[in-house]
This record gives C-alpha cells, sequence and structure tokens, in this order.
C-alpha cells in the first residue's frame, strides 16, 4: 500500500506470535463481509510490515473472493491454549496477495512453525496419501498491512491505539437486500448451536472497503434474530450485511467447532442492535488429533477435487495471474 511498511507495538506483535487461532474476513461482491477461523502459526514480519495465514486449495471459494477484493482483516482474538497472555483485542486490515503455487522452500520453511502451534507433522506412506492435499497443497495469504488497531482488552472496549493508516469514519448504512433483512434460518436452532461456542465475532465492510472485525456477546434472539452486545460505539449505527464467526477449540486445534453466519445487523441510534442470520453452515471436529486429521485430509482431498473437476482450480489460477 505504501513505501513505509507499517510498523506495529511490540505488544500487539506478542498477541500476533502468541495467537493459536485467528478470525480472518474477506469481503463480498454484496458489499458484505464473511469471517471464518485460521490459524496463522505466526505468521509476520514486522520489518516489511506483512502478516498471513495459510489455507487449502480445496477451499477455493474463499481465495476467489480474497483474489477479486484483497481487502482483509485478521482479528486476534483469543487467548486459548497459545504463548501470548496479553489482554489486548488485535484488529490487522490490509491488502491480501494470494501465493497458490508456494515454493518447496517456503513449504519447508514454514513446517516447523506449525508444529509448534499445531504439533507434529504425520508422515507414512498412508498418512503421506491421506494428507497430501492438506499439507502440500498449502496456499499462503499474505497481507500488506494498512493498519493495526490494539484494544486494551480482548472485549474492544477502551481507546484503541493505532499503528498505520488512521481509523476511517463509520460506515454509512446499505440498501436492505431484495429478499428482506430477517432471519431466513431456524433460530432456535441456530442459537443452540452457537450455545457451546464461546468466541463470538462480527464483521462487516468498513468505509474505506476494510472488514472490520470486532468481538460480540449474545444476549438472546427471538423472531427478529440475535441480540448482540457490545461496548458502546464499536458497531456503526443503521443496517448492512455482515458475517458472524462462533468456534471453540482445544489445544493444538483439536476438538474445533465453528458456525459461520451471513446475514444482516441492523444497529439503532442508541446502541441497540440486532442480527438477523440468512444463511449458517459450521461443522465440529473431532477431540483426538489422528480423527482430526483424517478429517481435514479427506475435507481437503474431497474440496481439491471438487474445484479441480469444476474448473474452480483453473479458475482461481487465471484470476491470481491476473492481478
Amino acid at each position: 500500500m505504501g513505501e513505509t511498511p507499517v510498523r506495529w507495538g511490540d505488544e500487539a506483535d506478542d498477541v500476533i506470535r502468541g495467537d493459536l487461532t485467528a478470525a480472518a474476513a474477506y469481503v463480498t461482491p454484496a458489499g458484505g463481509a464473511v469471517v471464518v477461523g485460521v490459524a496463522p502459526c505466526g505468521l509476520a514480519d514486522r520489518e516489511r510490515g506483512i502478516l498471513g495465514f495459510t489455507t487449502s486449495l480445496g477451499f477455493g471459494k474463499k481465495l476467489e473472493r480474497i483474489v477479486l477484493d484483497p481487502h482483509v482483516a485478521l482479528a486476534y482474538h483469543a487467548r486459548d491454549h497459545g504463548f501470548s497472555s496479553s489482554p489486548r483485542y488485535v484488529l490487522a486490515q490490509g491488502i491480501a496477495s494470494v501465493d497458490l503455487e508456494p515454493s518447496p522452500s517456503r513449504l519447508r520453511e514454514f513446517g516447523p512453525q506449525a508444529v509448534r502451534y499445531l504439533g507434529e507433522l504425520k508422515q507414512g506412506p498412508v498418512w503421506d496419501r491421506l494428507l497430501r492435499e492438506y499439507y502440500a497443497e498449502r496456499v499462503f495469504v499474505d497481507m500488506d498491512v494498512v493498519r493495526v488497531v490494539t484494544w486494551p482488552d480482548l472485549g474492544a472496549s477502551g481507546e484503541p491505539e493505532v499503528a498505520g493508516a488512521g481509523r476511517p469514519e463509520p460506515a454509512p448504512p446499505q440498501n436492505p437486500p431484495k429478499g428482506g433483512t430477517g432471519p431466513r434460518v431456524d433460530m432456535a436452532r441456530v442459537a443452540g448451536r452457537l450455545s457451546s461456542l464461546p468466541h463470538r465475532l462480527l464483521a462487516w465492510r468498513g468505509a474505506d472497503g476494510f472488514p472490520v472485525v470486532v468481538p460480540t456477546a449474545v444476549a438472546g434472539h427471538d423472531t427478529f434474530g440475535f441480540r448482540i452486545v457490545a461496548p458502546p460505539g464499536l458497531l456503526p449505527a443503521g443496517g448492512r450485511r455482515a458475517g458472524f464467526l462462533a468456534h471453540s477449540y482445544r489445544p493444538q486445534m483439536v476438538g474445533l467447532a465453528t458456525r459461520i453466519l451471513t446475514g444482516w445487523l441492523d444497529v439503532t441510534d442508541d446502541g441497540e442492535a440486532v442480527y438477523a442470520p440468512h444463511t449458517s453452515k459450521g461443522f465440529m471436529a473431532p477431540p483426538r488429533k489422528h480423527l482430526l486429521l483424517v478429517s481435514n485430509g479427506l475435507m481437503a482431498k474431497v474440496g481439491y477435487w471438487r474445484s479441480s473437476r469444476s474448473g474452480a482450480a483453473e479458475r482461481l489460477r487465471a484470476l491470481a495471474s491476473d492481478r
């Protein structure tokens, strides 16, 4: 974005390098945002102003969205099972580039970092075959940081510190979707699925095009949606498309459970907020490491097979080469 890299402070760096998981957000063609959980494994280069994470080529839709609009964000929102004890909430925003075919040396260099956060890599004839797409078909998403916002606590209350570009004014309200703004899923069922997932975040597209990701709490639900609680002034007034992530995890990301929603956020001038989900998807990973790896391997294999069969993988490469 600029000639001088954004260099965040020591306290933010401790969080960035220590957290086991982060919430990655990207924007949608309709002006919304999707937020998902990733394991960044400490990918950070403060001198160059770059952060990142990896994913599988089998998850092509997410990658395609990032290639088409590279405005992304990473929210470091939880200290569970990581290496930092900081109370701070850190939001980094920037422009992404996708390395669809990382060099063998880059993959080798990443291996020890992955081991530190996620445990030993499984090797052997059976594991190599099962985990080929999950390990070898890795994609690196590198973010040229534009702004790092650090709040004093994990609830994102209080006055934040900002490194890089100043924070823009809140984004104006959006026009409601043609299908209406109300919930389009079974609220009771979704609420039940969220009940055991302690980490909950909202994301929307900010006024400068970058996703904004903030921690929230849910204070019940009704036919209009979930009642959202956040510190005063954190949520922009008016209605807009927004994404929602709820998840939980154990050490080394074993026993991961996640729920990803898209929908409509409506915030009154008094700060009362309602989130009406329109879509809901999620999964629960087995609470044992071997079963988790089998599940990850199969999901990556199926996703890669589908993307290759449909031509999505080649389309993604073509899009990336045009950028």
